[in-house]
């Protein structure tokens, strides 16, 4: 999706979690700690329809349904043939499904892109809004094992390299849990012992963060030019994120934030630290104001007033417009999360394929 001279625009699906809930009466507690992962253990046919209303608008990018996958949440699924939860060598099946499942409902020219949210998303309650993570998974080190033995759980998926386009770590709240991130990448020799195939930069990959509530920071304090810093940054790893970004976050902050991701991006191309713009990526919460209740796992109504009566769609076209005008990121890929529904995912598509 692009036009001469412009940016090239890459339309990203949209909140699957909460369109299980809202379109197809899906409910999630404690008790499904997978979140719209569990489908893929008791109910794989709603999810295919759900991920099948993204995939036929059509998106460029399909996010498969491993976002709240850890070993942790497989362990806490408790079925009735399952009472004790799952193994970690019960695993693989479910991880092949859902990639299985996102080759299915997406367009041939289409690509999926193998989703994984932060340690703070497999916590019970989930803590990814606000950074408080346990003391054993605080450290730069500490997240870095833990991401590792997670990747090594899509390691064991046949062929999986060739089988998506992109690997999307999403809605990070911690500036060590970035670095961490950063430090799995490394050009390791195929032949190297226990060397992940998925982390040797040959597959494109994104890493975007949450700013929650009315700041521009990060949930742990970190500003925006500490995240670049950290997104970027040759030191902790000379693979380089193809892209980087925001979601889960309010749209009215996204102006703002883009700016200030802009000017920590050129200030370290201008002195030498960075030889290329990334790609950005931003995909928007799509509420009307409502906030996640991570406690009660629902959406709650504030009193505060909305901030635009403009379409979600229409706000989020004309700041794709303007990064666009801007010349520098290399793509804008564009989409939605928490409360976006296919139907704002097509308009906002129709808004940017007639532009």
């Amino acid at each position: 999706m692009g036009t001469d001279g412009l940016t090239p625009v890459l339309l990203l699906d949209g909140g699957l979690g909460t369109s299980l809930e809202d379109q197809y009466g899906v409910k999630f507690d404690e008790k499904t700690p997978l979140w719209s992962s569990h489908l893929l253990v008791e109910d794989p046919n709603t999810l295919r329809m759900c991920q099948r209303d993204f995939g036929g608008i059509p998106v460029d990018i399909l996010l498969i349904a491993t976002y709240q996958i850890s070993i942790e949440a497989f362990a806490h699924t408790k079925t009735p043939s399952h009472p004790q939860g799952f193994a970690r060598h019960e695993i693989l099946p479910f991880l092949e499904l859902a990639v299985s499942i996102a080759e299915e409902v997406k367009r041939p020219e289409s690509r999926s892109a193998l989703s994984l949210g932060p340690y703070g998303a497999c916590m019970v309650p989930s803590q990814e809004y606000s950074g408080k993570y346990d003391a054993e998974h605080d450290s730069i080190y500490q997240l870095l094992d833990w991401h590792q033995d997670r990747i090594s759980l899509f390691d064991q998926i046949d062929h999986l390299g060739s089988r998506i386009g992109f690997i999307a770590f999403e809605t990070l709240p911690k500036l060590n849990e970035i670095k961490a991130i950063r430090k799995l990448f490394t050009r390791t020799p195929p032949s190297t012992p226990n060397a992940s195939p998925l982390l040797n930069g040959d597959i494109p990959f994104w890493m975007s963060c949450v700013f929650p509530g009315d700041g521009f920071t990060l949930p742990d304090g970190s500003t925006v030019d500490q995240v670049v810093d950290a997104l970027l940054n040759p030191d902790y790893s000379d693979i380089i994120p193809w892209g980087i970004g925001i979601n889960c976050t309010k749209i009215e902050k996204l102006p703002e934030l883009i700016r200030m991701y802009e000017s920590a991006v050129s200030s370290m191309i201008n002195a030498g630290r960075l030889e290329s713009w990334p790609s950005l990526v931003i995909y928007p919460d799509g509420t009307n104001g409502e906030v996640y209740d991570t406690t009660t796992k629902t959406w709650q109504a504030t009193t505060t007033p909305q901030v635009s009566t403009t379409p979600w769609e229409v706000q989020l076209a004309d700041i794709v417009t303007h990064a666009r005008n801007q010349y520098r990121w290399r793509t804008i890929v564009v989409g939605g999360c928490c409360k976006a529904s296919h139907k704002d995912i097509a308009r906002l598509s129709t808004i940017i394929r007639n532009a």
